[in-house]
C-alpha cells in the first residue's frame, strides 16, 4: 500500500465537528474563568450525544484509509496470542480452579475440578485441562506436560472441569460486561458474583449454586468491588458506593433473605476515605479497611460469627497509614496482626514503611513489635501471611522483589530473579497452610510466566509460560534503562525496549509512555500488542516520572499537590533525553498516557507542543480546576489529598490553574491528537476530553488532526471484550503509525 500521509487522511474526511460556544463564567477566589463548552457536561442535553456521535463519525472517516492497516494489526495480535488457553490452576479447599479462553469468545470461562486430598499438582491439572480443550493439539501455551522432559509424573487423564461461571454467557450480545466480585463460599458450594453491563462500576450481586449451576433468588443491587464470606456460609459482606461513587458502607447479606433486610455493618462518614472489605487468608477474620490518600484505619470482625461487630485494630491518626494481615504461630504468641505502617511505636516517621507484629485484641501503637525494620531505600509495598511464612513485596532501586520471612526463626531471603529489569505480580494463593507461593514474572522481552516458589525449599518452577506466536524472538530486541536529568537535578529513570542493532541516529519512531500519579508504578512488563510497533522499528519507552511509585514514597510525594509540575517536567526531560541521545527525533516521537496519565499528556502538549509528533490521551483528566472544585462529582473530595482543594484553598487553585490542560490551551500548533472518552465513566467525566478537543480545535493553530472517540456504552476501562480491546488498540496504533510515517511500508504490504 502507498505511504499514508496527513493529506491522504484529510482528503476524504469531512470537516471536524464544531461544538457551539455557550460561554459560562466560573468564579472562585476573585478570579474568573470563561468556559465556552461547559454545557457538554449536561448529559441530559440531546445536543451532547449528537455531538459525541458526530465526533465518532469524524474519527472513523479520518481513519478510513487505515482500515486495512487496522485489520492487519488486529490479525497480528491474534496470531501471537494463544486464543484458546488455560490459566495456571490454583488450589482451594479441595478444588483446583482455573480460567479458560476459547478462540472466538470475548471473555473467560471459570472452571474447577475436585481433588479432595490434593493428589495432583498444578502442572498435572493444567496439562489435563489443556488436553480437553477444543483443538488441544494446537492451542497450548508451550509449557511441556509433566513427564515430557523426564521430570514430574505422567499426565492424568484429560479432564475438562466443571464450569463455575461463563462470562460469555452472562455478557450475551451486549457492548460491555465486567465482573466486580467473584467469591466462592468457604464450603465451595456457592459463588457470589457481581456484574456491570455499562461501565458505570455499579454492580448487581448474585449467588450461584455450584451444584445445580442455577442462580439463587438473592439479588443485591448497587454494590462495589470487594466481598468476604463468613465461615458459617450464611452471610456475605459487601461494599456499597454513595452517590459520588465513594465506597463508604459495608453490609452483611444473609442468604435466603431479601436484600432489604441486609444489615449495615460499617459506615465511613469522612468523605476523604474509601472503604474495602476482605477475608484474611487464614479465614479467621473479616477486615474492613478505611483509607484516604494519607490516613488508614482497619476494623475486624470474627469470621465464625454472623453477628460479630467491628473492632478497631489501631485507631485512626491523621497521616498514619497502615494495613494488616492475620498470622497465627507459636513464635508470635498465637494470633497476631502483621502491620505494615509508616509510623513506628516511637512515633517515628517511616516514609517507605516497616512491618510490625501486634497481638490480636491489642490496639496500642506502643505494643507494636519489630518484624521487618525500616530501610530508607526500600519501600514495603505489601505483606502476605501464611501459616509458616510471611511474603513481603518490596521495591528497591525501582525494581520489585519478594522477601520471604520464616515466622518461626525469623530467617529471611529474597527470591532471586533471572533478569536485571522485570515486573512481578501476585497470583491467587488462597490456601493458608502451604509452603508454595505463586507469582507472575515478565519483562519487556519476556512473556508472562506463572512461577511456583517453595518458601521452605527455596526452589522455583515455571507452572505456565505464555508463548508468543508469529515468530517472536526475544533475542531480536534489547532493553536498556537510562537516566534523564530533570530541571531540578532529579535523575528520572527511563525503561526502554527496541530492536537489536538499533542505530542511535534519531531516525527511528518512538512511543514514550507515562503516568505519574497516586504512587502507581509503571513497571517494565511484556505486551503482546506492543510487538506491532516494535516489529515496525519503534522504540518503546516508559518515563518513570515523579508522582508514581517506582522509587518509593518520597518519589511520589515530589510529584503531587504543590509539586505536581515535577511530573510534567520529568516527562519532558525524558523526551529530551531520548532525542538528545539519538533514540528518536521530535517528528518521530509519540507520547501516550491515560486517566491521570492523560492529564500528563495534556500538560506536556501545552508546555512543549514542538517536542511530539503525536499524543495519545486516553480518558484524560484535563479539566482539573473545574472538576476538583465540584464536590458533587464522583471522587472529588477523596482526591483533594492527591491534587489539592481549589474550592477552599486559593494557593491550590492558583497552582492547579497554572497547569490545568484545559485552562492552558494556547494558539500553538499542536501535535496529532488521539483522545478517548467513556460516556459512562465514573472516574473521568466524558465531558473533560470532549471539552478539551473542542478547545484544541478552536484555539490551536496548524492542521494536525485532533480526533475524539467516545465509547458510548462503556466507562473508564474502555471496551471490555478482548477482541474489542484488540481492535481498539489496532485503531490507536494505526493512528500512531500514520502520524510518524511508519504506515504503508514493506511490513504492511498486505494491508491492501
Amino acid at each position: 500500500m502507498p505511504q499514508l500521509t496527513l493529506a491522504m487522511l484529510l482528503e476524504h474526511a469531512p470537516h471536524p465537528p464544531a461544538a457551539p460556544r455557550r460561554p459560562t463564567t466560573l468564579l472562585a477566589h476573585g478570579d474568573s474563568r470563561q468556559d465556552d463548552w461547559h454545557w457538554l457536561a449536561n448529559r441530559d442535553d440531546p445536543d451532547v450525544r449528537t455531538y459525541l456521535e458526530a465526533e465518532n463519525a469524524y474519527t472513523d472517516a479520518l481513519l478510513r484509509p487505515t482500515l486495512g492497516l487496522q485489520e492487519r494489526l488486529f490479525q497480528l495480535v491474534r496470531a501471537r496470542v494463544a486464543e484458546t488457553d488455560i490459566s495456571a490452576p490454583a488450589y482451594h479447599h479441595g478444588y483446583w480452579y482455573w480460567a479458560r479462553t476459547l478462540a472466538g469468545q470475548q471473555y473467560p470461562v471459570y472452571c474447577r475440578r475436585p481433588d479432595p486430598s490434593r493428589s495432583l499438582d498444578a502442572m498435572e491439572v493444567l496439562a489435563a485441562a489443556r488436553a480437553a480443550l477444543p483443538g488441544a493439539g494446537t492451542a497450548g501455551d508451550g509449557t511441556p506436560p509433566p513427564g515430557a522432559d523426564g521430570e514430574g509424573r505422567a499426565p492424568v487423564a484429560p479432564h475438562a472441569g466443571q464450569v463455575v461461571l461463563d462470562e460469555n454467557e452472562l455478557a450475551g450480545g451486549g457492548d460491555y460486561f465486567a465482573i466486580g466480585v467473584f467469591d466462592v463460599r468457604p464450603d465451595q458450594e456457592v459463588l457470589a458474583y457481581a456484574v456491570d453491563y455499562d461501565g458505570s462500576e455499579r454492580y448487581t450481586l448474585r449467588f450461584r449454586d455450584l451444584g445445580s449451576g442455577d442462580d439463587l433468588a438473592d439479588v443485591v443491587e448497587d454494590v462495589y468491588y470487594g466481598s468476604a464470606w463468613s465461615n458459617t456460609g450464611k452471610a456475605l459482606y459487601y461494599v456499597r458506593p454513595d452517590k459520588a461513587m465513594r465506597p463508604w458502607q459495608v453490609w452483611r447479606h444473609v442468604l435466603g433473605t431479601p436484600a432489604a433486610r441486609d444489615e449495615l455493618v460499617f459506615q465511613e462518614e469522612d468523605e476523604r476515605f474509601f472503604v474495602s472489605v476482605d477475608l484474611t487468608r487464614s479465614k479467621c477474620f473479616v477486615l474492613v479497611s478505611s483509607d484516604s490518600k494519607t490516613t488508614s484505619e482497619v476494623h475486624y470482625l470474627r469470621a465464625d460469627s454472623d453477628r460479630s461487630r467491628p473492632a478497631v485494630v489501631l485507631a485512626r491518626r491523621d497521616g498514619v497509614e497502615y494495613s494488616v494481615e492475620h498470622a497465627r504461630h507459636p513464635a508470635l504468641g498465637g494470633d497476631a496482626w502483621l502491620v505494615r505502617t509508616n509510623r513506628g511505636p516511637l512515633e517515628d516517621r517511616l516514609d517507605n514503611f516497616a512491618v510490625y507484629t501486634l497481638a490480636v485484641g491489642s490496639s496500642a501503637p506502643s505494643e507494636l513489635g519489630p518484624l521487618l525494620p525500616y530501610r530508607r531505600e526500600v519501600k514495603v509495598e505489601s505483606v502476605e501471611a501464611f501459616a509458616r511464612h510471611v511474603v513481603v513485596l518490596e521495591r528497591q532501586g525501582g525494581l520489585e522483589q519478594f522477601r520471604v520471612i520464616d515466622i518461626g526463626d525469623r530467617s529471611e531471603h529474597v527470591i532471586p530473579q533471572p533478569e536485571p529489569a522485570y515486573t512481578l505480580g501476585g497470583e491467587a494463593v488462597p490456601e493458608w497452610d502451604t509452603d508454595l507461593f505463586r507469582f507472575s514474572y515478565s519483562s519487556l522481552v519476556s512473556p508472562p510466566s506463572s512461577i511456583e516458589y517453595d518458601m521452605s525449599g527455596r526452589s522455583r518452577r515455571v507452572v505456565k509460560r505464555s508463548t508468543v506466536g508469529g515468530g517472536f524472538d526475544p533475542g531480536a530486541y534489547r532493553t536498556e534503562r537510562i537516566l534523564a536529568t530533570a530541571p531540578d537535578g532529579a535523575q528520572v529513570p527511563v525503561s526502554l525496549v527496541c530492536p537489536a542493532g538499533y542505530a542511535l541516529d534519531g531516525s527511528a519512531p518512538c512511543l514514550l509512555y507515562g503516568y505519574g500519579s497516586y504512587e502507581v508504578p509503571i513497571d517494565p512488563a511484556f505486551s503482546m500488542t506492543r510487538l506491532n510497533l516494535l516489529e515496525r522499528g519503534f522504540v518503546f519507552a516508559i518515563a518513570h516520572v515523579r508522582g508514581g511509585g517506582e522509587l518509593g514514597r518520597p518519589w511520589y510525594e515530589q510529584g503531587k499537590l504543590m509539586h505536581k509540575r515535577n511530573t510534567f517536567t520529568d516527562f519532558v526531560a525524558c523526551a529530551d533525553k531520548l532525542v538528545a541521545d539519538g533514540w528518536t527525533s521530535p517528528d518521530r516521537l509519540v507520547a501516550r498516557g491515560g486517566s491521570a496519565g492523560g492529564l500528563l499528556m495534556g500538560a506536556v502538549t501545552n508546555m512543549r507542543p514542538d517536542l511530539f509528533r503525536a499524543v495519545v490521551a486516553e480518558v484524560p483528566f484535563v479539566d482539573v480546576v473545574t472538576t476538583m472544585s465540584d464536590d458533587s462529582l464522583p471522587l472529588t473530595v477523596t482526591e483533594w489529598e492527591e491534587w489539592g482543594n481549589p474550592r477552599d484553598d486559593v494557593r491550590a487553585y492558583s497552582y492547579m490553574k497554572s497547569y490545568s490542560p484545559y485552562d492552558n490551551v494556547g494558539p500553538a500548533a499542536h501535535p496529532w491528537m488521539y483522545v478517548t472518552a467513556g460516556l459512562n465513566d465514573p472516574r473521568v467525566g466524558y465531558w473533560e476530553p470532549a471539552k478539551w478537543v473542542a478547545k484544541l480545535r478552536a484555539v490551536g493553530a496548524g492542521n494536525s488532526p485532533v480526533v475524539l472517540r467516545t465509547e458510548m456504552g462503556a466507562g473508564h476501562q474502555g471496551p471490555s471484550g478482548r477482541y474489542d480491546a484488540w481492535r481498539d488498540e489496532a485503531r490507536v496504533q494505526a493512528f500512531v503509525l500514520a502520524a510518524v510515517g511508519a504506515a504503508g511500508g514493506p511490513s504492511d504490504a498486505a494491508d491492501g
